[in-house]
């Protein structure tokens, strides 16, 4: 994994080495091996290395082909790269490294923009053509890795990261406040804006090309998630078969590297499996658990602690296992580092994964994650509505909508952002979420069908924003994370699983509040125990039932408790202060309200409060500065063991 930025003038203007290698400073965090830049006239090229795969100086980027023509920044991993390259040099190809690098680059020199179909991995690039002056931006089928650009009159700025485009002179933040509410209606971002106006991300599985000769920025896309109905039956046991041995396979693949690979490890299904299918690969893994101070926790937050789970799997499997346990404190102190390496707020809390891969970063360079288990196979069983009720495609995209606020109630998102109401007034999070949503192929919808659009929108939308807090976290330790269950060979199969092999029960409609932790967790759990049928079924042979059949437990602090409790005078001061900078946005006697709900007990407003304190510290750090950079704001990890 590496840190890739650059700049191209449309104009034919010099590409600035000084502004290149400040970008490039700006991620260094995503590659203290080494560093590396190129310049083309009007075409500059930066690159920080994090060494995984052949550390040897061969694998010095940016690369370029032996006659010069294509030149390569690359970040991520291709597992099947070895494969490839069998091939490429039956094709005369020849390479002086033993990296992926190289593979991509005489991948791309023998296929073209084609060859990303063939790549089997995690990965976000840029190349440069020398010869047609054309600039090529790649993102993975799945998101894993990130990738942001910025075009303002003849400058394109590209980076790994937001804050390596910050870092020109030519781009100063601001806030889009289309972006904002969007964020504010999903808590994510269903479309490719980001915080930053007019700073994109380029979308999953899309290649970007942009050429001197026309400055025109174009994006095209080579792959997409298509969650089917299997039009033939198979025993289900051939599909139990299938999957043990593509998830071998998947496992496998990613144990690759000349470096030392640990994994997560909770008590849960999906971290498990791949301790089960890795260990007897590496018999000295170390794993690593992140539990939570639950001297104030109540109700089923109790058992978000699930270190003594974790022990038990690192016993069974003969782990060398390493804890860290996070108070209520912990979230205040690094929110300041968290913000600055998030760059904007994804999905819900977060702070507990930078916890994690801080500890992990400190003995393995590389760690396994369970990340992608629950969009694939049915994981998440109390969000997908369930069609009894829906006679047809737009009703039912109408509830899921519906079901898809999950901060601010429809009707109030207008008055909350009052002060900058002429900016927004164009926006409907309806029609994002519609595009987000895809139209049905057919009219005659069944069950099977609506479950499987809900599992295709989670994939593009939900699991990206996972994906990106996994990457950004990761990374500020320069620690490469990999996703096993997201291995093309498993994500094929998995989108091909009939809906009895993912959920037990469909004929019940069944809509539960995600802030209300004891209700989905306790309620649904207790009416259904679902999700997951395929995936259980198949673990059986490798992680204990006691394992398998546990209900599904999110990596969550008790925040819900915290926020009114320990954290309370942070809450307060943070958001209860008549100059707090989103205020600028948001109307503050409504947040006031909403907040004090909270605090009050009367109703559990964990997501919203957790995406104020967000917006909140990402004011202060990129708009206003009062916040400093990752160089100054280190603290302390609380105690590991």
């Amino acid at each position: 994994m590496c840190g890739v930025v650059g700049i191209f003038h449309l104009d034919g203007a010099p590409a600035s080495p000084v502004l290149l290698r400040r970008m490039m400073e700006t991620v260094a965090h995503r590659g203290p091996d080494g560093e590396g830049l190129y310049i083309d006239n009007s075409f500059g090229l930066g690159h920080r290395r994090l060494a995984i795969i052949d550390l040897s100086a061969a694998g010095h980027q940016p690369m370029a082909t032996p006659d010069g023509r294509y030149v390569l920044s690359y970040n991520g991993e291709v597992y099947n790269f070895r494969e490839l390259r069998i091939e490429l040099e039956a094709a005369g190809y020849q390479f002086r490294s033993n990296t992926d690098t190289e593979v991509v680059l005489h991948a791309y020199a023998a296929w073209g923009k084609s060859c990303v179909r063939r790549f089997n991995g995690i990965f976000a690039f840029a190349l440069w053509d020398t010869v047609e002056r054309e600039l090529v931006l790649v993102r993975d089928r799945y998101g894993a890795k990130p990738l942001y650009y910025w075009l303002s009159g003849n400058t394109f700025l590209f980076g790994s990261e937001i804050k390596a485009i910050l870092a020109h002179s030519a781009c100063r933040p601001n806030i889009d406040c289309e972006g904002l509410y969007e964020y504010f209606t999903f808590q994510n971002f269903f479309t490719d804006r980001t915080l930053f106006k007019d700073i994109r991300l380029l979308q999953a599985a899309h290649v970007l090309t942009l050429r001197a000769a026309d400055g025109i920025v174009r994006r095209e896309r080579y792959w997409d998630y298509e969650f089917l109905e299997p039009t033939t039956e198979r025993p289900d046991e051939a599909y139990v078969s299938d999957l043990d041995t593509l998830f071998r396979q998947a496992v496998g693949r990613q144990l690759v590297g000349d470096v030392e690979i640990g994994a997560y490890l909770s008590g849960g299904v999906d971290s498990g499996a791949i301790v089960a299918v890795a260990t007897p690969q590496l018999p000295s893994m170390r794993t690593f658990t992140c539990g939570f101070d639950l001297s104030s926790a109540s109700g089923l937050e109790l058992r978000f602690d699930e270190r003594p789970l974790a022990e038990q799997m690192s016993y069974l499997f003969s782990t060398e296992h390493y804890e860290m346990v996070l108070k209520a404190g912990d979230m205040e102190r690094i929110f300041p580092r968290l913000t600055w390496h998030l760059e904007e707020p994804r999905v819900g809390q977060s702070y507990p994964n930078f916890y994690i891969a801080q500890l992990a970063s400190k003995f393995v360079k590389v760690a396994l994650s369970g990340t992608g288990g629950d969009e694939l196979f049915a994981g998440y069983p109390w969000r997908y509505y369930r069609a009894a009720g829906d006679s047809n495609f737009d009703s039912f995209a109408e509830h899921y909508y519906g079901y898809w606020q999950r901060l601010i109630p429809a009707d109030s998102m207008r008055a909350l952002f009052a002060p900058v109401r002429d900016e927004v007034r164009h926006v409907s999070t309806r029609d994002i979420f519609r595009s987000a949503l895809g139209g049905p192929s057919r009219n005659d919808l069944r069950t099977a069908d609506y479950v499987n659009l809900s599992q295709r929108l989670e994939a593009k939308t939900f699991l990206q924003g996972l994906l990106l807090v996994e990457d950004k976290f990761s990374m500020a330790s320069s620690m490469e994370t990999r996703v096993p269950f997201l291995d093309n060979d498993l994500v094929d199969f998995a989108m091909s699983i009939p809906l009895h092999l993912k959920l037990k029960q469909t004929g019940d409609s069944t809509h539960l509040d995600e802030n209300d932790v004891d209700n989905k967790r306790a309620k649904y759990f207790q009416k259904t125990n679902d999700g997951k049928v395929l995936l259980r079924r198949m673990l059986e042979k490798h992680i204990p039932r006691a394992v398998i059949e546990r209900e599904k437990q999110g990596f969550s602090a008790p925040d819900a408790s915290w926020f009114k409790g320990e954290s309370i005078q942070y809450v307060q001061r943070k958001l209860l202060r008549p100059d707090a900078y989103l205020y600028d946005f948001l109307d503050r006697d409504i947040v006031w309200a909403l907040v004090r709900d909270h605090l009050s007990g009367r109703h559990n407003r964990r997501l919203l409060i957790w995406s104020l304190l967000s917006v909140e510290n990402w004011c202060e750090r990129f708009l206003h500065g009062t916040v400093a950079d990752d160089s100054a704001a280190q603290v302390a990890s609380p105690l590991a063991t």
